[in-house]
């Protein structure tokens, strides 16, 4: 005798929810001490001078100054310029 299968109709219907990684001060932005720098997943960028890692891998500005991104050893680096005063 045929019969249908109970319940669960509905197998969609569940998504994550959005991680709002990427960039987030460019270079050349005046930042201070802990603005996030960027948010990624592992170290695409690597922290350079006063520049701090989370441990989900955030990048932050330790010090105030502007962002720059340089390229070292085939590694990106994202470093905090101290304003001369």
């Amino acid at each position: 005798m045929a019969r249908k299968r109970g319940g669960s109709g509905a197998k969609n219907g569940r998504d994550s929810q959005p991680k709002y990684l990427g960039i987030k001060a460019s270079a050349g932005t005046s930042v201070k001490a802990g603005t996030i720098i960027a948010r990624q997943r592992g170290t695409k960028i690597h922290p350079g001078a006063n520049v701090g890692c989370g441990h989900d891998y955030t990048l932050f500005a330790l010090a105030d100054g502007k962002v720059s991104f340089s390229q070292r050893r085939g590694r990106k680096l994202a470093s905090i310029v101290q304003d001369a005063q």
